[in-house]
């Protein structure tokens, strides 16, 4: 969600509009005003990062008096931290973006009778994907637009890959948080595990928050100088790191309402081995812009993972499809859309078809 506010903000910057942005944090970030820290809660099977309490209320309302803004777009306003805030205080016209995707929550289901009157102030609502859309259902009767996340594409240059392996052989890419279970980084582990036996020139890129110690325990000791953690990386150095990778692997085992690091993937003309999620095959166009294996399976994934590794020819193939898939997730191709949306909010129409744009997304 923060690249998501982060790159739509500078979109809509450079499009004439005034933009400002609130958010949890201490350090000073372009066209970010801040809360102070953030409190870690776990929430959707992750953590959350949520502010709230007397200093962000009054923080909030200064920011919102001072803005004088036209609309007051939010995220996820049903979370007990600055959306919700802003989206009661405020008396302008209010957007809700709406990001996750799961089917109940008991959280949320004592919460809404007391957060309700906030939620109903919501004039135009966004799905990011369709799991994103029926998650909105259990908080809103509202039916919302069809708006994927999107990406910065010009941030993304791909860079030509020979038909055979690089000297070293081939690696296998990782991204994103290591240490949530839910990102399945253990089925890749075992993947690899099995794949190193009889490649020993595969190496793995684990490229995100995670503890290199105790990754490199979960593979078998000879094969751990084959296995790389970067931590942490800061934008830029994401890219040269997917621009080292001949196939990125996304084991996510449920609980992605999008996937953005297919989307990152396909940006740097890098192939994707996915596990078959409905929110990861929509943004792989049904499965014809990478390869979708069952959440889980780590025999299927070093099955498919080996295979690819063998066809250099199908892994151009798939880069190519990559580029041409991802092209319609450029934050200049969905900003429209998104301003398209402020302007229903301060008009008044608050009611929409069930959906809007990015009805590619389904699938």
């Amino acid at each position: 969600m923060q690249s998501h506010v982060r790159d739509l903000s500078r979109a809509l910057a450079r499009g004439g509009h005034h933009v400002s942005v609130i958010a949890p944090g201490a350090s000073r970030v372009e066209l970010v005003a801040t809360t102070g820290r953030a409190m870690p809660v776990p929430y959707n099977g992750s953590v959350a990062r949520v502010a709230c309490g007397a200093v962000s209320t009054v923080r909030v309302r200064r920011w919102l008096t001072e803005g004088d803004f036209d609309v007051v777009h939010v995220h996820e306003p049903a979370a007990p931290s600055l959306s919700l805030l802003a989206t009661a205080l405020t008396d302008r016209p209010v957007v809700a973006t709406y990001h996750a995707d799961y089917t109940r929550s008991r959280a949320l289901a004592v919460a809404l009778p007391m957060i309700g009157p906030a939620l109903r102030k919501v004039r135009v609502a966004i799905a990011v994907s369709h799991g994103a859309a029926r998650t909105m259902s259990l908080q809103s009767p509202l039916r919302p637009l069809l708006i994927p996340n999107g990406i910065a594409l010009a941030d993304y240059r791909p860079v030509a890959r020979g038909p055979v392996p690089r000297a070293g052989g081939c690696t296998l890419g990782f991204l994103g948080r290591g240490a949530d279970a839910r990102k399945g980084l253990a089925v890749l582990l075992r993947a690899f595990d099995h794949l190193s036996t009889t490649r020993p020139d595969v190496r793995l890129l684990v490229v995100g928050p995670a503890d290199a110690a105790v990754v490199r325990s979960r593979v078998a000791p000879q094969v751990r100088d084959r296995v790389e953690v970067t931590g942490t990386v800061s934008d830029a150095a994401k890219v040269e790191a997917l621009r080292r990778m001949d196939l990125l692997c996304a084991p996510n085992l449920g609980g992605e309402s999008f996937g953005i690091v297919l989307a990152e993937a396909m940006a740097a003309g890098v192939p994707v081995l996915a596990s078959d999620l409905g929110s990861f095959r929509a943004v792989l166009d049904g499965g014809a812009a990478g390869v979708l294996v069952a959440p889980g399976d780590w025999r299927a994934l070093a099955q498919q993972a080996g295979a690819l590794l063998d066809d250099a020819d199908r892994r151009q193939a798939l880069a190519r499809a990559g580029l041409r898939t991802v092209a319609a997730y450029d934050w200049g191709e969905l900003t429209p859309s998104i301003v398209a949306a402020y302007r229903r909010a301060v008009t008044g129409r608050s009611s929409h078809p069930a959906v809007g744009s990015g009805e590619s997304l389904a699938g």
